[in-house]
This record gives structure tokens, C-alpha cells and sequence, in this order.
């Protein structure tokens, strides 16, 4: 079967535009321009303008001078981007300060680098960026300057507050950045398991097609390789010189050992019959082949049924699906496989078990999953080893897209093993269906 390299599609680099992170911060001065302004020229408020603007000027120069020296689009490293993550939570707890402190209603935008940091960063990198606004909240409640309000009626709120606000905005930024994280991951995992089955698919239906390549070769050289040999007979007959003839000779063997080896291509493909068109025993027997030499029994049973035996189209989706889970069950059988098929009228079904230890209770639910394993390890460390778990899902995914439905159970105790139930509607498996219709 088709090999995926982890490294192809997992643990991949993450980067954020440097145009992202500026798009942010500008956001971020308008927004906090705009609420100064407000406070002290609408709410008529005692305001410390000069510092919280000098804070806001800095962070526009700087987002200035990024924009200038550096180019918007380029991506950032993961340490790089957290830096700038980290410098708003900085400015944010200066702005806090000379604004009341954890009073102020705006201190839980505290949450948004690191939900950014969550969504984007490593999580060691989100985890750090958590600490800090922990940090800069915990040093906000015990000094900060009076909120702004009116001084005739001063506002004065109890410790008790003020620990429950620090409090919900610890609990916030854990919680949060957590639910993000883990939400953003599995998107992830899901669009990487996903491409891996598109690169799957793609590489079958190459393999597909060379049955076809290799016809239209037999066929195109089959005319120019029947006048070299007839040329060189004739040239053989007329020649004298010794020599000239021997590699006449040589030449019209030569010609017709090419012509009898496109000859067997054409008798394979000619007719696209063992190609095109496949029964259900010939597609068992073809995904079963690979996997008879090593160690464990395949016992393939075909129920005979009153129906005739349902014919589908050389589907490469199908031939991968079915020959990834028959691989899985020689991978986890202790002695013998066994592939059972029964159709009717209406639909067809391929039952694959083995006599290995079955699926674990904690997975069950979950096989299917991108990133889901638990293989036996194959060399001497012993133990047991978690894997990628694509191919599993790879082949649910292709085999779901052909129609089928697939379900994950194992034997009734005192029996062990696991099972996987593949059924189709048999309109459907035996409708001709192109690559790009799978694929699609």
C-alpha cells in the first residue's frame, strides 16, 4: 500500500504574517485612542492623557517602523511573533495602570494575544504569553493609579472584587486558550489527514492509468516495430557479406522480442475487462494478494448467493480502502485473517477480522480518526507504540465517498479480535464512477 511520511504532513512549522500582527496592533491603537477620547472629552472624565498617549505613540512607532523596515507579508518565526504578542500585553498593562487597574472594564482584553498566541503559536509559546498577563494582572491589582470617574462621587470598590476580577481573567485566559487550541489543532489535523488522503487518492489513480498508458504504448509501436522486422528479414535474405547478415540477424530478433512483449501488454489491456470492470471475488482477491506471505492465514469466503455476483467499476479508492484495512488486520492478527462477502438484491458486504487483540475500549468510539493509533512495535525496544493513525482514516474517507458505510467493533467475548463491516448499496458499487467523481 501507499506510504505517507509523517513528516509530510504533521508537526508542520507555524508562521503568522507580520501584516497580521500589524493589522492588530493599528486596531488596537484606533481602539484605544478612541476610548481615551471618549472618556475625557465625552464622559468628562480625569484622565492622565499625556502618558497613555505617549504609551499609544510608541506602540504607533513601532508598528510604523516594522511596517517600513520590514515586509508586511513575511512570516514570522513562532518566538518572533509571541515577542510582539507579549509587547501588547505590556502596553495594555501600562495603559491599565494610569487607568485604574483591574477596575477598569478593558483589563480583560488581556485574553486576546494570548488567544491570538493560541489559535497560531506553539503551545509553549501561548503558555509563556499566559503567564505574563497573569503576571501583569497580579501586579495590577495591588498598583495601579484611581480609575477615572467622577470626584464628586468617587468610585470605590472592595478587595473582594478586585480578586474576583483578577480571578475570572485568570480562569478566562486558561480556559479560553485552551478551548482554542485544542479546536485550531484538531482543524489542523483534520486539513493535514485530509491531504494526505487527496495525495493518496492521486498516487492510485496514477497507478491506475498506467494500464492504460501501457496499451496506447503496444498500440502505437506495434506498426513501426512490424516494418522494422519485415526490413530487416528482407534485408537479411538479399545480403551477402557475412557479417552485415549476422547483425541483420541480431536486429530482426531483437525487433521481434519487442514485438512479442507488446504483444502480451495488449493482451492484458485490449480489452479493459480485468481493468475497467471488476467482480466483488476478483477485487477481494486483489487487495488480499499482497498480504498472504506474511505469517498470518487469509481465509477468503464469498457466501453464494441467488443473485449474480455484483461487477463495479476498478475503483482506486476502493482498492486502497479496502487493502489499507486488510493490511491493518495482518499487522494485528496473531494467526488468521478472515474476509467474508455477501450481497443480495440490494447491497454487498465485505466483513475483515482477525484474531489480534481487538480494538481498545478507550478508541473504539474514535477509530477513524486522523492521528488515532495504537500499533505494536516492530523492532526490539518492545512496548507499544502510537502512530500517525492516517491510514485508517484514509481509507474510511475514500471508502465513505464511494458510498459505503463502515463500522469499527469487536468480537463477541470469548472471542477476541476486531471486526470492520464495509457495505455499499449495490446501485452504487456497481454505477461506473470516474477518479475525479471520488475524488470530488
Amino acid at each position: 500500500m501507499t506510504e505517507i511520511a509523517a513528516s509530510e504532513f504533521r508537526h508542520s512549522r507555524r508562521h503568522i504574517r507580520l501584516d497580521t500582527i500589524l493589522r492588530l496592533r493599528w486596531l488596537a491603537v484606533l481602539g484605544q485612542l478612541a476610548a481615551i477620547f471618549i472618556v475625557a472629552q465625552g464622559l468628562e472624565f480625569n484622565v492622565p492623557i499625556i502618558p497613555c498617549v505617549t504609551i499609544i505613540g510608541l506602540s504607533a512607532a513601532l508598528n510604523l517602523a516594522l511596517q517600513t523596515a520590514v515586509n508586511p507579508m513575511r512570516r514570522l518565526e513562532g518566538v518572533h511573533a509571541a515577542a510582539l504578542l507579549a509587547l501588547n500585553i505590556v502596553e495594555l498593562a501600562g495603559l491599565l495602570f494610569f487607568t485604574g487597574g483591574l477596575q477598569n472594564p478593558f483589563s480583560f482584553l488581556f485574553l486576546a494575544p494570548v488567544l491570538i498566541s493560541a489559535t497560531a503559536l506553539p503551545a509553549r509559546l501561548t503558555f509563556g504569553l499566559g503567564l505574563l498577563a497573569v503576571a501583569c494582572a497580579s501586579v495590577l491589582v495591588f498598583f495601579h493609579l484611581p480609575l477615572p470617574w467622577d470626584t464628586d462621587d468617587p468610585l470605590v470598590l472592595p478587595p473582594i472584587y478586585l480578586v474576583g476580577v483578577w480571578l475570572s481573567i485568570v480562569l478566562a485566559i486558561g480556559v479560553t486558550s485552551l478551548y482554542s487550541f485544542q479546536v485550531t489543532e484538531e482543524a489542523r489535523k483534520l486539513a493535514d489527514a485530509l491531504a494526505a488522503t487527496e495525495l493518496v487518492l492521486t498516487r492510485e489513480q496514477h497507478l491506475t492509468q498506467l494500464d492504460g498508458l501501457a496499451a496506447a504504448a503496444a498500440h502505437e509501436l506495434g506498426t513501426p516495430l512490424a516494418t522494422i522486422f519485415l526490413i530487416s528479414r528482407e534485408l537479411e535474405k538479399t545480403v551477402k557479406d557475412a557479417t552485415f547478415a549476422a547483425d541483420l540477424k541480431t536486429l530482426r530478433e531483437q525487433t521481434q522480442r519487442c514485438r512479442d512483449i507488446l504483444s502480451k501488454i495488449t493482451q492484458l489491456s485490449s480489452t479493459g475487462a480485468p481493468f475497467d470492470r471488476m467482480k466483488l471475488s476478483e477485487l477481494i482477491e486483489e487487495v488480499v494478494a499482497p498480504h498472504r506471505d506474511f505469517g498470518v492465514a487469509i481465509k477468503v469466503r464469498i457466501a453464494v448467493a441467488a443473485t449474480m455476483e455484483p461487477v463495479g467499476s476498478r475503483n482506486p479508492a476502493i482498492l486502497y480502502g479496502v487493502g489499507n484495512i486488510v493490511e491493518n488486520a495482518v499487522d494485528f492478527a496473531h494467526t488468521t485473517v478472515e474476509v467474508n462477502a455477501w450481497w443480495n438484491n440490494d447491497s454487498l458486504e465485505i466483513l475483515i477480522s482477525d484474531d489480534g487483540p481487538g480494538i481498545p475500549p478507550d478508541i473504539l468510539n474514535r477509530i477513524g480518526e486522523p492521528y488515532l493509533s495504537r500499533r505494536r512495535l516492530q523492532d526490539d525496544g518492545g512496548g507499544e507504540r502510537r502512530g500517525l493513525g492516517l491510514g485508517v482514516f484514509i481509507a474510511r474517507t475514500l471508502l465513505e465517498r464511494t458510498g459505503a458505510k463502515v463500522s469499527f467493533t469487536n468480537r463477541t467475548f470469548p472471542e477476541h479480535g476486531a471486526v470492520v463491516q464495509i457495505a455499499w448499496p449495490r446501485e452504487r458499487f456497481e454505477a461506473t464512477e470516474t477518479i475525479e467523481e471520488t475524488i470530488g
